[in-house]
């Protein structure tokens, strides 16, 4: 807030409305709302004809300020409390734009139709909630639609549904209050008060805390609606995420890579100074065409980092009903954008994750481009294996199909939003935090050599032949086409027992010799000459050579480990 203004102070408070389509949000807020802001009730003309929000619409209502906001000393901070009531949409193939909105959510209120109760959409506000929000209100809905005679034990049970569906959830205790926000529903005359509101109202208040608020750091503001005034500029509408702002200050539009300063600033059509980190304004520009962003980030010029790639921690979303496999594609939504990425999962080698009595397992191990990491085809679940406890910890790559403007350590969440939105599942699929930014377009062959992902891998063939006491020929353990100068020098083992070292190709076929220091056992030549006679008859080359040691269980296999770093461009073979 603009501390040094003599008008009276306001603390703005903002209140995400999420909850299925029709459940009556809008009407909701509309009941509640005296100033309705630009971006509020459904400026678009799709959502019109359906009478269903599309866009983060913001309206707002003003009370006066209750006694427990006062400071430590009693004093009143703020004269009275303005609730933003942030509607988010409810269809689930818009899901993305209420990630967005999410972030700068002090309190959730869940609306659900008292008649259907909790559906998929439903359930994925709950999830989007407990990522990002610490405290919810469920409002039940529609109220007017049940019969007065049995409406009171409609409501209870309902409630007692609610409440169980929530006890798994960061918000078990959390008030439900039951309303009709628009009796008749949304085409009635506006003949009936709505039921329930100030009383609703009255719960809003009691649920307000002093949000955290932080006017140090670098601005970054959300913007949700921009148009121009004639005679005064362009005017961005939004939300302060993080840091303050103040006329003359110049801002940055990253998308656009463009600068302009503040020529003014409102607050719900008051003029101000300035406004800090959770407080919703208006900021006018010169010179700046309305329609090159219509929703978007502005922040302190150079602050915000587009990116190509990033590594994420994850962790995967207990609803989620599919697996997380490597290559797969997601919807990332990173800042405010959501983008499709290809990922890669990663987690620490095997030696690694096995906590030592003295060390606590859940000590968060921090992602350093100077540990090695071992590939994994999809994420581990302890879920899947049916085991207790949390899932060991996890890293992500994701690749970007376009690059993402976004803040330092910004939440991430995964999604598979091509899923069908009818089928009953939850579709959000891992969240995470940022933790690494490539900024190079040329990521690939800059920086990802760096990270140091490895597979192992085994190979197994047989020894065709012994030569002499320090020498055998090998077989079946590459392809024909095979590079064997790669290979030259790696160590292999022997099913007896004895461990030798590749020396190079023999013949055209893929043989190869190999040297055993050490000398062969006895035993072991016995072994390999036994099984030579059976197999003389094939003659060179022929198939029954190819098969001869199968016939008989005395084969000698050799063994081969090594591990093989994915990003390394020389595709270079290690062994430990």
């Amino acid at each position: 807030m603009a501390g040094n203004d003599s008008r009276a102070k306001t603390l703005n408070f903002n209140v995400g409305v999420l909850g299925h389509v029709d459940s009556g949000k809008t009407s909701l807020a509309r009941a509640l709302s005296s100033t309705a802001s630009t971006a509020a009730f459904d400026k678009n003309p799709q959502s019109r004809e359906r009478g269903i929000t599309l866009d983060l619409g913001f309206s707002s209502f003003t009370v006066d300020c209750p006694d427990h906001l006062r400071d430590n000393e009693g004093q009143q901070q703020y004269d009275s409390l303005q609730f933003t009531l942030v509607d988010c949409p409810g269809h689930a193939s818009l899901i993305r734009t209420i990630i967005g909105g999410a972030q700068i959510i002090d309190l959730m209120m869940l609306v659900v139709d008292v008649v259907k109760g909790v559906q998929t959409q439903t359930a994925e506000c709950l999830l989007i909630g407990e990522l990002t929000c610490p405290r919810m209100v469920v409002v039940l809905n529609k109220i007017d639609l049940l019969p007065p005679n049995k409406r009171q034990s409609a409501i209870e049970k309902m409630t007692k549904r609610l409440h169980k569906t929530l006890e798994s959830t960061r918000f078990k205790e959390c008030p439900v209050i039951a309303v009709a926000a628009k009796p008749g529903g949304p085409e009635a005359p506006e003949l009936e008060e709505p039921q329930g509101v100030p009383e609703l109202i009255e719960l809003l208040k009691k649920q307000t805390y002093l949000p955290k608020r932080d006017a140090k750091g670098d601005l970054l503001m959300a913007v949700d609606h921009c148009f121009s005034i004639r005679g005064q500029g362009t005017v961005m509408t939004g939300t302060i995420l993080q840091g303050s702002l103040a006329i003359n200050d110049t801002v940055e539009i990253p998308v656009l890579k463009v600068t302009k300063k503040i020529k003014s600033v409102q607050m719900f059509r008051k003029p101000v100074s300035g406004a800090m980190q959770g407080d919703r304004v208006g900021v006018c520009v010169t010179q700046f065409d309305p329609k090159l962003l219509e929703r978007g980030l502005v922040c302190t010029p150079g602050s915000l980092r587009t990116l190509y790639a990033a590594i994420i921690s994850t962790r995967k979303i207990g609803y989620f009903k599919g697996s997380l496999a490597t290559r797969a594609k997601f919807h990332i939504t990173v800042g405010h954008e959501t983008v499709m990425a290809k990922v890669t999962f990663f987690g620490l080698p095997p030696a690694d994750t096995e906590p030592t009595p003295s060390e606590p397992s859940s000590l968060e191990t921090p992602f350093t481009f100077d540990r090695e990491y071992s590939y994994q085809d999809e994420y581990v679940s302890r879920q899947k294996e049916a085991a207790s406890g949390p899932d060991p910890e996890q890293w992500a790559l994701l690749e970007f199909e376009r690059p993402v403007t976004c803040p330092a350590l910004c939440l991430v969440i995964g999604s598979k939003l091509d899923t069908d939105i009818h089928a009953n599942a939850c579709r959000l699929a891992f969240q995470g935090c940022l933790l690494h930014g490539f900024e190079d377009k040329s990521y690939a062959e800059t920086s990802l050599p760096q990270l140091r992902i490895f597979k192992t891998k085994h190979k197994e063939g047989q020894v065709e032949r012994v030569t002499d006491d320090y020498s055998v020929i090998g077989r079946s353990l590459f392809k024909k086409e095979t590079n064997l100068q790669l290979f030259v020098g790696l160590k292999v083992s022997l099913s007896t027992g004895e461990s030798g070292v590749i020396e190079g190709g023999f013949g055209q076929s893929g043989k190869f010799k190999i040297r055993i220091q050490e000398g062969l056992r006895p035993e072991t030549k016995q072994l390999l000459s036994s099984s030579k006679k059976k197999g003389k008859s094939g003659g060179k080359g022929g198939p029954s050579s190819e098969e001869e040691p199968k016939t008989e269980s005395q084969s000698v296999s050799i063994h081969l480990h090594f591990k093989r770093y994915v990003f390394d461009p020389h595709k270079k073979m290690v062994q430990s």
